[in-house]
């Protein structure tokens, strides 16, 4: 396994990491056949919707902000389906990616951001697990077993 230690950094430079948290909803329709994916503007390639965390924002809260600004819908997740992480030496950062399960509860189909998002639209599982390839093929397993990790929101803690 390849590690981003200061001596990988020094090949390639004096470059400083850091750390960012990104977010994704996994919503399915209601036969489990279909996932809903944004193509996103700047690289045309689609994903889940979601995106970055801000600052001093909970993880579920971003996945259900970023739901919301990419496709218009309402969501409620229910636990982290998936983790991953990269260290994104281009852009300088260490990226971790959590994958939340998560449901439509309200709102409307809509491209709200037509400068990020440019088409939504609902891909069969398939199909998205080859265009989503660092899920590894494995978002058909995912949706099949209802598998989840459990994501409990401690809130604040003096």
């Amino acid at each position: 396994m390849e590690r981003y230690s200061s001596e990988a950094i020094g090949e390639r430079g004096s470059i400083k990491i850091k750390r960012i948290d990104a977010v994704y909803a996994l919503i399915t329709d209601e036969t489990d056949t279909k996932i809903l994916m944004v193509r996103n503007v700047d690289n045309g390639l689609w994903s889940l919707p979601g995106g970055a965390v801000e600052e001093n924002e909970f993880l579920e809260l971003a996945a259900i902000r970023e739901a919301k600004e990419e496709t218009g819908f309402d969501i409620k997740v229910h636990g982290i389906v998936a983790v991953n992480e990269a260290a994104l030496l281009k852009f300088g950062e260490h990226a971790c990616f959590f994958t939340f399960r998560a449901e439509i509860i309200g709102g409307a189909c809509e491209i709200s951001r037509p400068e990020e998002i440019s088409e939504i639209k609902w891909m069969d599982v398939e199909v998205a697990d080859h265009v989503l390839p660092y899920y590894q093929n494995r978002l058909q397993d995912i949706v099949k077993t209802g598998v989840r990790v459990m994501y409990v929101n401690q809130g604040t803690v003096s």
